[in-house]
């Protein structure tokens, strides 16, 4: 029979599902969070409020869990299934414990002790109407947003907000568990540590949620302006330019107006519902992968700063709507200062953007402004994305990291921070960039235009059909953690850090290699953390064969995907990286309904080939994995060009040129680690049947070597770039490092002409290649070091046995041509 207090329930929870939406964090949670459903279940809330419980209520029946309503009955006694910690009088986490609720606590502890096989699981669940921490007016005012409110407050809160509610289950407390830790505890002392424990933990989850507290802006610039730094070089603008204090501070305020966010909960709200509505209607899905290790450490109170690699202008908006839906603080984004323009400008710095400029070393005020402003926001507790890569890359490949940012979160970290700082490295993949056009133009030579509100609009028309979104969060790196282990006198020296603009102490010896270490290792997980896709993996197999000129039908194509999907599932690059779970056939039909393949129809089978137009904007997704296939390439290319080659051969001569290639695409394999992934390849390559030992010697198959030449191919103009440079060092060993960069340009450029290739004389990676060659001591600018010749010649010998006789002699006739 229906009590007085089931039936009011019951009748207030109608009006309820017309007035609240609510989403759960995390998503699965049942499965996410650990629970047994055979064990009993009960909810604890932070405070006595009905409307909490009845739209937890809500979320529990949709997914299957018991009604919080009902009471649980064990062997006869009847228990509440939920629990409150606070009372309805008391405002946030303050106060008493309800002391019903503490005896309540016991019953269970004792019937944990009677019965061994019961095994309580209390889980915490907090009810969040919105989720705006509230802005930092004084100290002393209570952040009603913080509260759960009572009353009237409660109810406008949930008129406003019912719809854009949050149900947050954290993970069980297993009470037998409890018991037995603290065995030697009565059970009154123990429900209190077990209230206290919840508590904390509600505390905690609302700093993951929320974040603290939004500055005021005036209030944030009159704290940064008086700081000891700001302060000295606002005196020392106003005497060098003969101004008066006030106009120099008026010009400091000025900068920081124009570079700090002003970020705001409604704007994150209003996006967030657009932001839904914009992919449902572009992508088809968007797979995001690897949460569950940075949503531990952001509620073990970790400061979370993220480093996604940069494709796109969506990625600010894709990663913050992705950190928002998984029940994290969208961070405090640097942005360029292309991007502020009107009204976009506006919009994204509601979104937690700060605008930062490409290059401030002349500006000693600006400097100082923007170290003193991301310190702030380290000091404060608030989440922080910035993009490494610094610019946008119009190759697909990684570009080579700006560390600026990057030192300035180490001596933030150095300076003052309380918390612990953890990087999180981050892949953004797309199957389809609306700005691939304009990065192919620019590569071709064409000037960057200037970002603007027309040419925003102009790109809105090519939202559609843009196929699938990826989001893997790569493996973290604790600071900490790091510093401990690659520079354990880390501590000694923090007094060195220059904190103060005119200090003369000098940075610690160990800060520029130290950055130097974390931006390339940040770059490497960053690449573990790849997502493949169809459209990367069509393109990596069809470029192949424009470029071998070899036309395939769609069985063809589709052979030689299943060869990729195992080598890539039976020989891991990383734990990280995501691979399709489907059938190449699955995988050519979703590529194809993206239109950036021709199709030829026969009635036996279609053919599937690239356009030169096609081939050129394709390339970009085939650099998205380039990395993850150049080494089976390369092992290909041996065997296909050198029949006969021996286990050390094949060692030997990949690891002649491995330091490049993994400067190059920022690779994880150490030189001691590369011989046994090679050995697995072979392996798996013999297990497919394209190739064959014989006297520890290996030949390529020849009913099969169709597919182990199109696998060579997908690494060919990585070659070529060394084929190019080598070549020039090789028949001119008098060339200096100047002019090498140059005309391996020239050179290149000619080339890409000849086979369609524009990243193939990206500036940026020819200098990264030349660079690495300098620092191996391969080459230098005199002909005096035996050993130096000694390393081109093997090199340039290796090089020159895997490319074509044709590449050879383009290659031959454009060195000639320059010379000339």
């Amino acid at each position: 029979m229906l009590n007085w207090r089931t039936i009011y329930y019951m009748v207030l929870s109608i009006p309820l599902k017309f007035l609240v939406k609510s989403q759960v964090i995390p998503k699965f949670f049942i499965k996410k969070i650990g629970l047994y459903l055979q064990q009993p279940i009960i909810y604890i809330l932070p405070s006595n409020s009905t409307l909490d419980l009845l739209t937890m209520r809500i979320q529990c029946i949709k997914h299957g869990l018991p009604d919080p309503i009902e009471p649980i009955n064990i062997y006869g006694i009847k228990l509440k299934r939920y629990i409150f910690i606070k009372n309805s009088q008391i405002l946030s986490f303050r106060g008493t414990i309800l002391q019903q609720n503490l005896a309540l606590f016991q019953k269970y502890l004792h019937l944990s002790k009677k019965y061994t096989w019961l095994n309580v699981q209390i889980i915490p669940v907090l009810v969040m109407y919105g989720r705006s921490p509230g802005r930092d007016i004084s100290k002393n005012q209570i952040n009603n947003n913080m509260l759960l409110l009572q009353g009237i407050k409660k109810i406008i809160s949930l008129l406003w907000l019912g719809r854009d509610s949050f149900v947050h289950f954290s993970n069980p407390l297993k009470i037998r568990d409890i018991y037995i830790h603290h065995s030697t505890d009565n059970t009154h002392t123990l429900a209190k540590k077990l209230a206290r424990l919840v508590s904390i933990n509600f505390a905690r989850q609302k700093i993951v949620t929320m974040g603290p507290r939004l500055p005021v802006r005036k209030n944030l610039f009159k704290k940064l302006l008086a700081s000891n730094n700001i302060n000295k070089l606002v005196q020392d603008e106003a005497i060098s330019k003969k101004i008066s204090l006030k106009q120099s501070q008026q010009k400091a305020i000025a900068l920081m107006d124009e570079i700090a966010s002003n970020f705001s909960y409604e704007a994150i709200r209003i996006s967030d519902r657009i932001l839904g509505l914009t992919w449902n209607l572009m992508y088809q899905g968007l797979h995001v992968r690897h949460t569950n290790r940075i949503i531990q450490l952001a509620e073990k109170g970790h400061e979370m700063v993220y480093i996604p690699c940069h494709r796109s202008h969506m990625d600010y908006l894709l990663l913050s709507y992705v950190l928002y839906h998984i029940g994290l603080v969208p961070p405090h984004i640097a942005a360029g200062i292309n991007l502020n323009f009107w009204p976009v400008g506006n919009i994204f710095r509601r979104l937690g953007a700060f605008f930062i400029h490409r290059t401030f070393k002349k500006n000693k005020l600006y400097s100082a402004i923007f170290r003193e402003y991301l310190y702030e926001l380290f000091s404060s507790g608030y989440s922080l994305e910035y993009f490494l890569e610094g610019s946008r890359s119009r190759t697909g490949r990684l570009l080579d990291p700006k560390k600026g940012t990057l030192t300035i979160t180490i001596q933030s970290m150095l300076r003052a921070s309380t918390r612990p700082i953890t990087i999180v490295p981050i892949y953004i993949g797309y199957e389809h960039v609306i700005e691939v056009t304009t990065y192919i133009k620019e590569l071709c030579g064409k000037e960057k235009k200037k970002d603007g509100l027309i040419h925003m609009f102009c790109g809105l028309r090519k939202l559609r059909n843009l196929g699938i979104g990826y989001v893997n969060f790569g493996e973290p790196i604790q600071l900490v953690n790091w510093l401990n282990q690659q520079v354990p006198q880390w501590r000694n020296n923090i007094n060195k850090i220059a904190t103060n603009i005119t200090t003369s102490n000098p940075r610690p010896d160990w800060l520029t290699t130290t950055v130097d270490n974390i931006a390339i290792t940040i770059m490497i997980k960053i690449n573990n953390a790849v997502a493949v896709n169809a459209i990367n993996l069509c393109a990596i197999v069809l470029l192949a064969s424009y470029q071998y000129a070899y036309l395939l039908n769609s069985h063809q194509l589709i052979s030689q995907l299943q060869c990729y999907l195992e080598l890539l599932r039976n020989v891991p690059y990383a734990p990280e990286v995501t691979i399709p779970n489907i059938t190449p056939e699955a995988i050519l039909k979703h590529a194809l309904a993206l239109n950036k393949f021709s199709v030829v129809h026969n009635t036996m089978s279609d053919i599937i080939f690239l356009s030169n137009y096609q081939a050129a904007g394709i390339t970009y997704y085939r650099n998205n994995i380039q990395h993850l296939f150049i080494l089976p390439s390369l092992v290909a290319m041996m065997i296909i060009n050198v029949p006969g080659v021996s286990r050390q051969q094949l060692h030997q001569h990949i690891l002649c040129f491995y330091p490049m290639l993994k400067i190059e695409l920022f690779m994880r394999f150490s030189t001691n680690e590369l011989p046994s992934f090679i050995d697995n390849l072979i392996i798996e390559l013999h297990r497919q049947r394209l190739l064959e030992e014989k006297h520890h010697k290996f030949y390529p198959i020849m009913d099969r070597i169709n597919i182990l030449e199109l696998l060579a191919v997908s690494g060919q103009d990585t070659i070529l770039r060394y084929a190019i440079i080598l070549s020039l060092k090789y028949y001119n060993p008098q060339i200096n490092r100047s002019i090498l960069e140059k005309k391996s340009l020239l050179v290149a450029n000619h080339i890409a002409h000849s086979i369609n290739a524009p990243d193939l004389f990206d500036k940026s990676i020819f200098y990264s290649i030349i660079n690495t060659l300098y620092n191996e001591n391969y080459i230098n600018d005199t002909y005096s070091n035996e050993m130096s010749t000694s390393k081109i010649k093997n090199i340039y010998y290796v090089v020159n046995t895997l490319i074509k006789q044709k590449i050879k002699i383009i290659i031959t006739s454009s060195i000639n041509i320059k010379q000339h």
